[in-house]
């Protein structure tokens, strides 16, 4: 069915969409990868997959259809071992759309200390809010891998940086 100006209701649906999606997911991906481009990249591939699948997709959990998207990518791509850039943790995160610094240059720069997978779930557990069953669901791994691999991760980031991190942490 064509709509007002000639666009689907699909068309417009996605477009919504995007529009309210696009920063979350730029954020996201640039947490887990730590590189603009490539989190520009991995964003415009994750809205692309979503699009060619959004008959399949429910509107209540676009985003998180979206996310699960971008997480699978990101792990595609550190499959295919391309090369993690080691000078993106000492340049500034910097938000195109203002031109400014962002707080989130801090937080990558200590998620680069992480393992990619452990990059991931502290993403998904401290940034998204994802509960440890929603982590594990989202990667495919075991509630169990999600806790142990978030705790050593939360660990070597106390040791290594010397202040708390996590919901609750109490020193």
């Amino acid at each position: 069915m064509v709509g007002f100006g000639g666009r689907s209701r699909r068309e417009t649906e996605f477009t919504a969409f995007a529009t309210s999606a696009r920063r979350y997911l730029a954020r996201t991906a640039y947490l887990l990868t730590g590189d603009q481009d490539r989190a520009d990249e991995l964003v415009q591939e994750t809205l692309t997959r979503t699009y060619a699948a959004w008959d399949r997709v429910r509107l209540d959990d676009a985003t998180g259809y979206a996310r699960r998207v971008l997480v699978n990518l990101s792990i595609d791509e550190r499959r295919r071992r391309r090369p993690i850039p080691t000078e993106w943790a000492d340049r500034p995160f910097v938000d195109r759309a203002q031109d400014q610094v962002d707080d989130r240059d801090q937080a990558a720069r200590i998620l680069a200390t992480l393992t990619p997978r452990q990059r991931r779930i502290v993403v998904l557990r401290y940034f998204d809010d994802y509960t440890e069953a929603q982590t594990a669901e989202c990667l495919g791994i075991s509630v169990g891998a999600v806790k142990s691999a978030c705790s050593r991760a939360l660990a070597g980031l106390r040791a290594q940086h010397d202040a708390p991190l996590g919901k609750g942490d109490q020193r």
